[in-house]
């Protein structure tokens, strides 16, 4: 589908990135898998030190605005975060015993509707952002998406987003706009 995709890093730009669930299967399709899925998100928030400006959880794919990490890149944070996330959910596959049984009850319970083999799309898709209008019309896009779906009648009402840390002011599972957690850069003197 993204054949030759360019990647731009170093900037500083905020990205937009888009990553679908194993054949835009409902892998985040429960409550419980959503809130993993942003668990994980925080844990990797922490560990590459990168500012989360927004962020929505669909029932099979997931769009992030994120800021550079300060050591890594944008690719290795979604390595992190799609290994970590699909790791937990295999394991818990394996553990209820519904990798094998894709159509049990207990795999529909649980949200796991597949084999647990795959958990995510192999690549991701990432726009770079660096004007402010663009930062506003993809947060409007995410906040808006369970809307457009019919999942709920206002943004508000969906818990799997930045828009109620925007809106509400609510601390969620994962810190947004935590602007602090990147270090000064001082570029050397030009010789």
């Amino acid at each position: 589908m993204w054949r030759n995709l360019k990647r731009y890093y170093g900037a500083g730009d905020l990205h937009f990135i888009t990553c679908s669930c194993y054949q835009r299967q409902p892998l985040l399709g429960t409550p419980r898998r959503r809130d993993l899925f942003l668990t994980v998100l925080e844990q990797v928030r922490r560990r590459y030190q990168f500012v989360v400006a927004g962020y929505v959880v669909m029932s099979e794919h997931i769009h992030l605005l994120i800021g550079e990490p300060q050591e890594k890149t944008p690719s290795t944070v979604m390595q992190a975060l799609k290994l970590g996330f699909a790791r937990l959910v295999i394991a818990e596959a394996q553990r209820l015993g519904v990798a094998h049984d894709p159509t049990s009850r207990k795999a529909r319970e649980v949200g796991q509707p597949h084999t647990a083999q795959h958990v995510w799309q192999k690549r991701f898709y990432d726009f770079n952002v660096w004007t402010e209008h663009k930062r506003i019309e993809k947060l409007r896009y995410m906040h808006r998406n369970p809307v457009k779906r019919g999942l709920v009648a206002s943004p508000e009402l969906w818990r799997w987003s930045s828009f109620r840390a925007y809106f509400l002011g609510e601390a969620g599972l994962v810190r947004v706009n935590e602007w602090e957690v990147l270090k000064m850069k001082i570029r050397p003197p030009a010789a």
